[in-house]
């Protein structure tokens, strides 16, 4: 299985349909603070609306870095992590190396989110997490299906997925597609876009008075990312689907899930994030 997994990412790279997220996470582990990890578990709390996982089995979809999974370890979860890209399994297994040594309670595994034979053969779990992957794998509904069909009676289902902008989004998936598409169309939109992106942001915190490295140097989100690094996992994000809210507030409904927390991106390019719970 992991052997063919492998494969098949290598070959959908090599063919300009998928980003590699992995050798992102790579890069961003280096920037890794101890402050990240503990925005990340204080984010992770937050959406969840829990203090602690103690005694919960967690299972995260597509790991990525593996600084969710470091999240729910740390709030006592027993956690294991999914991830389809190979670097990013051995991201999250870095991260098991320097916190968790030796522990059984969290484990990495390589496969994909839509391999139904693989999701079918994991127990259920207290919570599913997702967040940002399920968008990128080409196949979201399924991936969807098949996450829910993993959350225990009473347990969370949490997720993000992109917001659909209407005309914006499609425009988004091309540009997306370019930048895969080898050297040349990741030179071209990496400079049309991050000097764009580096110029706002200056002009914005001149406008409020802000110390403009701090933006950089300082960067934590609600999820310890890193800017310059989820810069590059926006433009590269490939491949791209999106939904309105209200068409997973519905694919909740009709599988028995009742919602508990949703946070809108507001009409931006961002995610909107939803916490379910399946009734018992």
């Amino acid at each position: 299985m992991t052997h063919h997994a492998t494969a098949t990412h290598a070959d959908e790279v090599a063919r300009g349909e998928r980003f590699e997220f992995g050798k992102n996470w790579t890069r961003f582990l280096r920037v890794l603070t101890p402050e990240r990890v503990e925005a990340a578990t204080r984010g992770l709390s937050s959406l969840l609306g829990v203090t602690d996982l103690r005694g919960k089995s967690f299972l995260d979809i597509g790991s990525g870095s593996g600084l969710s999974s470091l999240a729910a370890y740390r709030l006592g979860a027993r956690v294991t992590s999914l991830d389809y890209d190979p670097a990013s399994v051995a991201c999250t297994r870095e991260l098991h190396r320097r916190f968790a040594q030796g522990d059984p309670t969290w484990r990495a595994l390589e496969g994909s989110a839509i391999d139904g034979a693989l999701m079918r053969s994991l127990d259920t779990f207290d919570v599913v997490y997702s967040w940002g992957v399920l968008h990128h794998t080409g196949a979201m509904w399924t991936g969807l299906e098949l996450a829910a069909e993993r959350v225990a009676p009473g347990g969370l289902l949490a997720l993000a997925l992109y917001n659909d902008q209407g005309a914006w989004s499609p425009r988004w998936r091309r540009i997306k597609r370019f930048y895969c598409s080898g050297a040349v169309g990741r030179g071209l939109v990496s400079a049309t876009f991050i000097p764009y992106w580096v110029m706002r942001g200056l002009a914005a915190d001149l406008v409020w008075g802000r110390n403009p490295l701090a933006r950089y140097t300082g960067y934590a989100s609600n999820r310890g990312m890193s800017v310059t690094h989820d810069w590059f996992d926006w433009l590269g994000g490939y491949p791209f689907e999106f939904a309105k809210p209200e068409e997973l507030l519905r694919f909740g409904r009709e599988r028995g899930f009742d919602l508990e927390n949703m946070v809108t991106a507001g009409g931006s390019v961002g995610c909107n994030e939803f916490v379910f719970r399946r009734r018992g």
